[in-house]
């Protein structure tokens, strides 16, 4: 069986689609990528790429064909509007002359933006395929709830294409069950949504490291709080500062920043300007790969969002790379990934943009025993396995390909 994979992001940026991609080859299919030029998060293009380099590739199996498109840049406003409309108008464009196949599924993977159903579309009336329509992002809240946009007129039209790009899909996936009332509500029957978390690779599981280990070189003695990821709006570094500077006569206790961002500048200043330096360490981005490694040296891992009602749906993607580690977590997040921590038993989690409970959480963990916090990150690989592990969520995949597949 065939699949065209559609998407804006892929190797050698590192998103999730990249692994389930890999993971419908090993279950036999045939997988054709659709995406862009790489240049995400850094807003130009990867060593080596470019309007005429290696716009044919291969990966792991699966064939990937790129088109051009408009880098980020430094991600203003203006600038990732063109970036998001440059993929959909090359992709719409060059993809009936460079997709030359016929597919028996299209699968649209939408971190953001939503504008990556359009080609989609498009490809739907020319190969008579169905759409499997993965979303990550809800819009239009994700737009408002960043900052992205603040007028309502343009979130009105927003809705609007949301709307006609939903009701052209034949399944959506969603990686929260919180995420269905919202699609529902534009009119979507219930029978086409279906929820399809997020796994994580498998390399993230839980390492023993040498003693002599690089990523030892770099790491403060004492009790590590590490985040990993994105340092962005979103994620409210605010709160995880003010947090820090409570409890900042606890000298042995480190926090770790492992990733890079838009608000990486503002963070190191925010640090400095309030003395914090001794209390942090900012380790730059890292290989997905070798992140299991750094959180072998942790002594509980770290997630937070803004408090804003659509991230309250959100399961952000780090949370099944901490489960699957087995590491013990503290959140400052409401909703579903508050729920799955809890309900997980891996860590604890508080309101968000609540720093003086933030801070409390963390002096919880680090009063606790190191045998306490490791059964909790044992709990926390136990629940992964029962939901989020990888092999168990391709053969759900493959089991509703073929039963929208049968149903044609």
């Amino acid at each position: 069986m065939k699949i065209l994979v559609l998407t804006q992001y892929f190797w050698p940026e590192n998103f999730r689609i990249n692994d389930l991609t890999a993971g419908l080859v090993e279950k036999g299919y045939e997988v054709t990528v659709l995406t862009g030029i790489p240049n995400y998060p850094d807003g130009k293009f990867f060593p080596g790429y470019g309007i005429f380099k290696n716009l044919r590739q291969s990966y792991r199996g699966a064939e990937i064909i790129r088109v051009p498109l408009v880098s980020r840049g430094r991600s203003n406003k203006i600038r990732l509007l063109i970036n998001y409309l440059s993929f959909a108008f090359y992709a719409s464009i060059l993809a009936p002359i460079i997709c030359r196949q016929r597919y028996d599924v299209i699968f649209v993977y939408e971190p953001s933006p939503i504008t990556v159903g359009l080609p989609a579309i498009i490809l739907k009336k020319i190969k008579s395929a169905p759409i499997f329509f993965w979303v990550q992002d809800l819009w239009p809240e994700s737009l408002s709830a960043t900052g992205a946009v603040h007028s309502s007129f343009i979130i009105k039209y927003v809705k609007k294409l949301v709307q006609f790009i939903y009701h052209r899909c034949d399944l959506i996936l969603v990686q929260s069950k919180a995420f269905i009332p919202s699609i529902k509500s534009l009119g979507v029957n219930a029978a086409r949504i279906s929820y399809f978390p997020n796994s994580a690779e498998e390399f993230y599981s839980p390492v023993k490291l040498e003693a002599n280990s690089e990523e030892r070189k770099v790491m403060p003695k004492g009790f590590i709080i590490m985040f990993a990821g994105n340092i962005g709006t979103a994620q409210d570094f605010s709160t995880i500062i003010s947090a820090a500077e409570r409890i900042r006569d606890y000298k042995e206790i480190h926090w770790i920043i492992i990733g890079d961002g838009r608000k990486r500048l503002w963070v190191e200043e925010e640090i400095a300007k309030r003395n914090l330096s001794a209390n942090f360490s900012l380790l730059g981005r890292h290989p997905a790969e070798k992140m299991p490694r750094y959180f072998a040296l942790a002594d509980v891992m770290l997630a937070t969002l803004k408090n804003e009602e659509i991230f309250s749906f959100t399961i952000p993607a780090k949370v099944q790379s901490y489960l699957a580690c087995a590491k013990p977590i503290i959140a400052s997040l409401a909703g579903e990934g508050a729920r799955i921590i809890e309900e997980s038993g891996a860590g604890f989690s508080c309101e968000p943009e609540n720093p003086e409970a933030l801070a409390q959480l963390a002096l919880k963990m680090y009063h606790m025993k190191a045998d306490e916090r490791r059964a909790m990150g044992l709990k926390g690989r136990e629940y992964f396995e029962n939901n989020f592990e990888r092999s168990k969520l391709i053969d759900q995949l493959d089991r509703l390909i073929k039963t929208v597949k049968g149903a044609r």
